[in-house]
């Protein structure tokens, strides 16, 4: 679907000499002389390239159509990673530079948002929050206060955080998954 250049926001897919690329940022600049231009960042889906582009506002830009589909997470091989879609139970196999730095959080049957075009994923969201268990840490010391002290500590999932002083090894967290910071003991 082609869109003039001024119309294009962050999030927007749009496909370039047949490649696609994801808006990263995009200013429209009105200059006190001349013609208004329209300034995207974006970076290459294929291989996340960063491209730096300049358009009139005018211009007519090629702008993908995505659809974004709850999908269950099934398992990891050495192809890449495979969904399940809630709905219609078609599987699909998504790329490890697709998932990138996501791995990590993916559990069996965890529900992600994965973006479709052309029945390929092309971007994959997780959920806000994810809970696993915390297998090494230091012991707990007496006397240390609880302000703001926080002590390393490995997660099942082996990402690395930091965690308050009470917090012992098997007891169950709840991350944050874009950093994988500690949120809270789990309620569970």
């Amino acid at each position: 679907m082609r869109v003039i250049a001024s119309s294009i926001r962050k999030g927007n897919v749009i496909d370039m000499d047949g490649k696609l690329y994801v808006v990263l940022t995009a200013e429209n600049i009105h200059p006190g002389k001349g013609t208004p231009v329209s300034q995207i960042e974006m970076r290459r889906i294929s291989d996340g390239v960063k491209v730096s582009e300049r358009f009139k506002t005018t211009d007519q830009v090629e702008r993908a159509t995505i659809e974004d589909r709850d999908f269950n997470f099934l398992y990891e091989d050495a192809d890449g990673f495979h969904f399940m879609n809630n709905e219609t139970y078609d599987q699909l196999m998504v790329g490890k530079d697709t998932v990138g730095n996501a791995a990590p959080y993916l559990q069996e049957n965890l529900t992600v948002k994965l973006s479709i075009h052309d029945g390929n994923a092309v971007a994959i969201t997780l959920p806000q929050r994810a809970v696993f268990e915390v297998v090494d840490t230091e012991p707990v010391t007496k006397g240390q206060t609880a302000s703001s002290s926080y002590k390393p500590a490995v997660l099942s999932n082996g990402v690395r955080t930091a965690v308050p002083p009470h917090v012992g090894v098997g007891t169950r967290i709840v991350v944050m998954t874009e950093d994988g910071s500690y949120v809270e003991r789990a309620k569970d």
